[in-house]
C-alpha cells in the first residue's frame, strides 16, 4: 500500500516528468499549425497541482487526492490538460475514505477517473490518451482480481498504458502516415512513468526547468456602467460546511429563490458554495445553517456599491484595460444582468472586443490556452449575474466549460471556435431578450461565418495529402489546411475566394503582429479590387501572435 506523502511524491515525480519530456511530447503533434502543443499544456496543467501538493505532508491519499484534482482542474489547459484533470478528478473519487493506496483501490480509481473522462468528452475518439487510459484501467482490474499488491497493479497499469499507447497509429492513420504515437496518451505514460520511479524506488524525478507563468487577464471596471435596475439590495455570498452529505442542497436553493434572485448553489461532497441577491440576508444564513457551519460569509450592498463606482469614474479619466496580476481575485458585485468574457491574444483585438461590449479580455489563444482558474477569474471579475464566455479556440473550449461549477455566476460558454465567431456572437447579442434566448441567437449568428486564417507551418508534415514544409505558408478555411503557399497577398486573395459564394457581402480581414501596416493596406486595396463595390471589406490591426490574418467572410 502507498500511504499519503508517497503518493504526494509520486504525483510530483509525475509533474516533474512530463516538464522535463514536454517538448519530445510537442513534436508528437502532426498538425502542422503552431498550437498550444499537448506536452506544454499537460506540463502546465500539472505544475499547477505540483505547486499545491508541495505544501502536504502527513495527510491521507484522499486528501492528496483531492488537492490534486481540484488543483488539476483549475489549472486546466488545452483539450489534453482538461481531459487529465478529469483521470484525476474520477481518481480521486476513487479514493474516497482511504488513508492508504490499496490495490481495490487504485483499480478502482482508474476505473472511475477513465470513466468521468469519457463521460465528459461529447465524441470520444479512440487512439488518444482517452485509449491510454480506458486500457491502463483495464489491465489495472484484471491485476487486482489475480492479487496483485498496489505496485503489482501499477505496475499493470504501465504495461496496459504502454500497450495501447503502441497501437494508437493502428487507430488512427493520421498518425500511422505520420510515423508518431498519440501526443495525449504518451504524454499520460510520462506522467505514470514519473511516478513509478516513486512507488518501485522511493525516488522523485527532479525537474530540469522552472514553470512559465500563466497568461494573465485584462479587465476594465464595469461597475458603473450599467443603469439597470437593482431588485434586491444585499449581495450574500457563504459557504456551507456540509454536516449531512444526504440532504439535497437543491431544496436550499429553492428557498433563496423565494427570497431573492441571481442564486448560485454549487457543491460537493464537502461544501455547498452559495450566492444570492436579497433583502434579507440574515434568513439566507438562517438556512445555511440547517445544512451545516458557515465561513467565509460576505454581504455587500449593491445600491452603495453602485452610487460609488458612478461617483468614481466620473472623477477618474477612462482608462484603457490593464492585465491581471496572475493568482485568485475576489469575485466583484453584481451590477448588471449580463456580462461577457473572451479570449483573444494581441492588442488590437482585445480593444476590438472591449469595444464589441467584452467586461473581460484573457490573454490567449493559440500558442497560449489560459487555465480554466485564467479564465474562472474573469468571469468572477465581471458584474453580471450571467456571463457568456467565448473562448474562440477550439482548445480552449473545454477549458472554458470546466468553469461553470465552480462560478458564483450563471456561466453560459458558447463553443466559438474561432476569433471571427466571437465577434459574430457578440454582434447577435440582444440586450432585451433573455440569457437562454440569446444564447440561441449568439450561436445562430457565428455559425454562419467562414474564418480564415493564415500562418505558418511549424513543422515538416504530410496532412491531409498534402505535403508540407516548416516554414511554408499555410492557409486554413474553417480549422482545415486548405492550401500552402509562399506568398502572402496571394494566399489572401485565394484564401477568400475558396471561402465567399455569390452571397458574400462582408469581408473583414484582422492582421497580425509580424504585418507591417502598409503591407496590410496593400493586401486589403487588392481583395476590394478583385471583389468589387458590392462587397465591404474592412480591415482591422488585431496585433495577434502566430497568424498573419484572420479572415472573416460573410
Amino acid at each position: 500500500m502507498f500511504n499519503g506523502n508517497t503518493l504526494r511524491d509520486a504525483l510530483l515525480s509525475g509533474a516533474n516528468n512530463i516538464v522535463n519530456c514536454k517538448v519530445a511530447v510537442d513534436e508528437l503533434n502532426v498538425f502542422p499549425v503552431p498550437d498550444g502543443d499537448t506536452g506544454t499544456n499537460m506540463s502546465m496543467t500539472i505544475s499547477a497541482a505540483a505547486r499545491e501538493l508541495a505544501l502536504l505532508d502527513g495527510e491521507t491519499a484522499e486528501k492528496v487526492a483531492n488537492v490534486n484534482a481540484s488543483a488539476l482542474l483549475r489549472g486546466a489547459r488545452g483539450n489534453s490538460g482538461v481531459i487529465l484533470s478529469l483521470l484525476f478528478r474520477g481518481f480521486a473519487k476513487g479514493l474516497k475514505g482511504k488513508a492508504e493506496v490499496d490495490a481495490e483501490g487504485l483499480a478502482n480509481a482508474m476505473k472511475i477517473g477513465v470513466d468521468a473522462a469519457y463521460n465528459a468528452v461529447m465524441k470520444p475518439t479512440e487512439g488518444t490518451i482517452l485509449t491510454v487510459a480506458r486500457v491502463a484501467s483495464e489491465y489495472a482490474t484484471v491485476a487486482y482480481k489475480s492479487g496483485k499488491d498496489a505496485l503489482g497493479v501499477f505496475e499493470a497499469i504501465l504495461e496496459g498504458a504502454e500497450k495501447a499507447l503502441n497501437e494508437t497509429p493502428e487507430m488512427l492513420p493520421v498518425l500511422k502516415k505520420a510515423g508518431v504515437v498519440d501526443a495525449g496518451g504518451k504524454g499520460f505514460l510520462v506522467i505514470l512513468e514519473g511516478m513509478y520511479s516513486v512507488f518501485k524506488d522511493g525516488k522523485i524525478i527532479e525537474s530540469t526547468e522552472a514553470v512559465s507563468a500563466s497568461p494573465a487577464a485584462t479587465q476594465r471596471n464595469a461597475a458603473a456602467e450599467s443603469e439597470a435596475d437593482i431588485t434586491f439590495t444585499y449581495c450574500t455570498e457563504f459557504i456551507v460546511k456540509r454536516d449531512d452529505e444526504n440532504k439535497d442542497p437543491k431544496t436550499l436553493r429553492a428557498y433563496l429563490e423565494t427570497i431573492g434572485d441571481c442564486v448560485v448553489v454549487v457543491d460537493d461532497e464537502e461544501i455547498i458554495k452559495v450566492h444570492v441577491h436579497t433583502d434579507h440576508p440574515g434568513n439566507a444564513f438562517e438556512k445555511g445553517l440547517t445544512f451545516g457551519q458557515l465561513i467565509n460569509m460576505k454581504v455587500e450592498n449593491m445600491r452603495d456599491q453602485h452610487e460609488r463606482a458612478k461617483h468614481d469614474a466620473k472623477s477618474e479619466a477612462p482608462k484603457t484595460a490593464k492585465p491581471q496580476a496572475p493568482g485568485k481575485a475576489e469575485p466583484v458585485a453584481i451590477e448588471k444582468d449580463f456580462g461577457f468574457v473572451a479570449v483573444a491574444a494581441g492588442e488590437g483585438l482585445h480593444a476590438l472586443f472591449n469595444d464589441l461590449g467584452c467586461d473581460m479580455i484573457v490573454s490567449g489563444g493559440q500558442t497560449m490556452n489560459p487555465s480554466t482558474d485564467d479564465i474562472l477569474n474573469a468571469i468572477e471579475q465581471t458584474p453580471a449575474s450571467t456571463v457568456f464566455v467565448l473562448p474562440n479556440n477550439k482548445n480552449i473550449i473545454m477549458a472554458a466549460e470546466q468553469a461553470i461549477p465552480l462560478s458564483t455566476r450563471k456561466v453560459i460558454v458558447l463553443p466559438t471556435r474561432t476569433i471571427p465567431q466571437g465577434i459574430s456572437a457578440m454582434l447577435s447579442f440582444d440586450p432585451d431578450s433573455d440569457a437562454d434566448t440569446n444564447a440561441i441567437n449568439m450561436q445562430k449568428g457565428y455559425e454562419n461565418v467562414q474564418t480564415g486564417q493564415v500562418t505558418f507551418a511549424a513543422r515538416n508534415s504530410e496532412y491531409d495529402g498534402k505535403e508540407i514544409k516548416m516554414g511554408d505558408l499555410l492557409a486554413l478555411a474553417n480549422g482545415k489546411v486548405s492550401f500552402t503557399d509562399t506568398d502572402l497577398k496571394k494566399a489572401v486573395l485565394k484564401l477568400i475566394k475558396n471561402l465567399s459564394s455569390k452571397d458574400t457581402a462582408f469581408i473583414t480581414l484582422i492582421y497580425g503582429e509580424d504585418v507591417s501596416e502598409e503591407d496590410a493596406e496593400a493586401i486589403s486595396e487588392a481583395v476590394q479590387a478583385k471583389l468589387g463595390s458590392d462587397v465591404e471589406v474592412t480591415l482591422i490591426n488585431g496585433g495577434q501572435p502566430v497568424y498573419y490574418f484572420i479572415i472573416s467572410v460573410e
